[in-house]
């Protein structure tokens, strides 16, 4: 009797760690089946839940280098704003979850940061891609929100990726040139100022990673983005 009930001891230890191995299966394959980025979606869902930020605000949407501005509203203290900045994101990305970060939050106006990481991902992307992204972005923005501002930072040169300074630059060229034939529409360079006496990006605006940027950095930002924000 007592072997009879060690194995069935034995046995009732192996059922349960199949069935937690089946569950960590089930687990993995769902997480395996989300898009990029689901999980940062999910998180500003779930802090909409607990409080839906103002209407009429000034949506900040793009790549890390928003992430990582976490102090944002202190740097814009006159203006309403809402951070949906996800680290590491491209412009399709930006296209897929428009229905989630951009369109529930009615702003008054939008200020995009993005295809700096649509370069990085491949030798593939040209100029050209990274403006007919933001172009795809722009019209389905203008589609449900005709009247909105909608303003692009420019792609900023970082010592990381002093290699796609080019594209870069061709990039920025090709987006300014279509925003200025729009309405209610800007293109807010910090290329520029970002850059020393050399033309090549000023290290003392970065990070260790040489790719995001200090307060030193931000500060730039700040300068290059406040006239173009909407007070009312």
């Amino acid at each position: 009797m007592k072997n009879k009930s060690m194995n069935r001891t034995q046995w009732t230890r192996k059922g349960k760690q199949a069935l937690l191995s089946l569950l960590l299966l089930v687990v993995t394959g769902v997480k395996a089946q989300q898009p990029p980025f689901w999980y940062d979606i999910q998180q500003f869902k779930k802090s909409d839940s607990v409080q839906m930020p103002a209407a009429n605000s000034i949506l900040f949407v793009g790549s890390s280098s928003f992430t990582k501005w976490t102090d944002m509203q202190t740097w814009f203290p006159n203006y309403t704003v809402i951070n949906r900045g996800f680290g590491g994101s491209s412009l399709p990305d930006v296209i897929r979850y428009a229905d989630d970060i951009i369109f529930p939050y009615q702003p008054k106006q939008i200020i995009v940061y993005c295809g700096d990481n649509d370069l990085a991902a491949s030798d593939t992307v040209s100029a050209a891609t990274v403006a007919n992204r933001f172009i795809q972005l722009f019209q389905l923005i203008r589609n449900r929100m005709p009247a909105v501002e909608v303003d692009y930072v420019s792609i900023k040169p970082s010592p990381s990726r002093a290699k796609l300074m080019p594209k870069m630059v061709e990039a920025n060229v090709l987006i300014k040139a279509f925003l200025r034939k729009q309405t209610h529409a800007g293109f807010i360079d910090v290329f520029t100022p970002m850059l020393n006496k050399k033309g090549q990006p000023r290290e003392e605006l970065f990070v260790e990673d040489r790719l995001h940027m200090n307060a030193t950095g931000y500060k730039i930002w700040q300068q290059a983005i406040q006239p173009y924000l909407i007070k009312k």
